[in-house]
């Protein structure tokens, strides 16, 4: 299991539609939408590298996105 926390930079004034796409999506456990460098964090649980890539890879395709950053969690 691959835990990690994903940081969005997103279009202004689309923080809540981005967040309401994700939350949706399979593995995501959390998201939160924040001020400062980031708008929103998001919790992701998947099985595998492969899983957290593939996942990363398609939500850049939202156009809405203009930027993330992962974090892999240790356990």
């Amino acid at each position: 299991m691959v835990v990690a926390y994903i940081l969005f930079v997103v279009e202004p004034g689309s923080e809540n539609k981005v967040a309401d796409k994700l939350i949706k999506r399979k593995g995501v456990k959390d998201i939160s939408v924040v001020y400062g460098e980031y708008d929103l964090i998001a919790k992701l649980e998947v099985e595998s590298m492969s899983g957290l890539q593939d996942f990363v890879i398609s939500v850049r395709k939202n156009s809405s996105v203009k930027r993330t950053t992962t974090m892999i969690a240790v356990q």
